[in-house]
């Protein structure tokens, strides 16, 4: 028998199982963290901005164009190149057939819509940030960057075009941008059977002018002050704000937006995003509260809400 690893965090935390997500949803174990109230501050509109298409196929090679489609599928565009950052574009996700998790905000554009994809950043396998349909859309014409042990996955997708990177390695995209493997605090599985054979991660792009920060998906630990100092802050970190309770269960994987605050501190960034909310009701609390509670959160740090914000999909920024 081929013996395979299982990947584990820096930081250890309670492991949930089957069980935990049961108690979760027959409302055995309610959530004991009760927020402010946020009445007051403001929430986001879901509605789509039209895709400036234009101005998606004529970037400025010396500034970051970020485009935000939906979830934590973010277009980056710095140095010539077309990222794209856990890509999907469907209107459910499927992990076990005949379970629909619908889509609730459509997304921003559509695969078809974008220029070309160069490079496309995995953070981990779930089935809300790894996308069969998607992936197997972009096929060969893309370069997959991938968490150490999910080559296979690809693989079997019969997609060669990709390069695996653990915690902490790093290479070259072109001849311009540097990208970085670095931890995260999650876990990963597609199955019951497969939990933590393949790795999961964050990815720092750095050119000569600009160093850029996704995430992925996590949960909160000290590795990201040990990010910032490693890369002496970033200029743009792209940072989940959903899916954040109830707190007993989503803390050791998903920060809620005071974290995510603590973060876009730790990180040294110059200017944030918050993805991974808004597209998918993935946990208890409504779809809108993640903006509106990351204001609160910035208030409560005398932090410019201008500093950290939401996008709305299909919404174009050049920083």
């Amino acid at each position: 028998m081929i013996s395979r690893p299982v990947y584990k965090n820096i930081f250890p935390h309670p492991r949930h199982g089957l069980l935990d997500i049961l108690r979760w949803k027959w409302g055995c174990a309610p959530d004991v963290v009760k927020y402010p109230d946020i009445s007051g501050f403001a929430t986001t509109s879901f509605s789509l901005v039209a895709p400036n298409l234009e101005q998606m196929q004529n970037p400025d090679p010396d500034l970051i164009q970020l485009t935000w489609i939906g979830h934590s599928t973010f277009l980056i565009q710095h140095r010539h190149r077309n990222i794209l950052t856990d890509p999907i574009f469907g209107d459910c996700l499927t992990p076990i057939p005949g379970v629909r998790l619908r889509r609730k905000s459509p997304p921003g554009t559509t695969l078809e819509q974008m220029p070309r994809i160069d490079d496309v950043l995995i953070s981990h396998c779930h089935y809300d940030h790894l996308d069969k349909p998607a992936i197997r859309s972009l096929g060969n014409g893309s370069r997959f960057w991938l968490p150490s042990g999910l080559g296979n996955w690809f693989k079997r997708q019969k997609i060669s075009s990709f390069q695996e990177l653990a915690w902490w390695e790093s290479t070259k995209l072109n001849g311009e941008i540097e990208i970085h493997s670095v931890p995260a605090q999650h876990f990963a599985a597609r199955g019951p059977f497969d939990r933590d054979r393949t790795h999961w991660c964050g990815w720092i792009l750095r050119s000569s002018s600009r160093t850029i920060y996704f995430a992925g998906d996590t949960g909160y630990c000290p590795v990201f002050q040990e990010i910032g100092e490693r890369f002496g802050g970033v200029d743009l970190a792209l940072i989940p704000i959903g899916a954040y309770r109830p707190r007993w269960l989503m803390k050791p994987m998903h920060v809620d937006p005071f974290e995510a605050v603590k973060i876009h501190q730790d990180v040294r960034s110059r200017f944030s995003i918050g993805g991974h909310w808004g597209t998918f009701r993935l946990t208890d609390e409504s779809l809108n509260e993640p903006p509106a509670l990351l204001n609160f959160a910035l208030a409560e740090q005398k932090l410019s809400a201008q500093d950290f914000r939401v996008l709305r999909p299909g919404e174009t920024i050049t920083i």
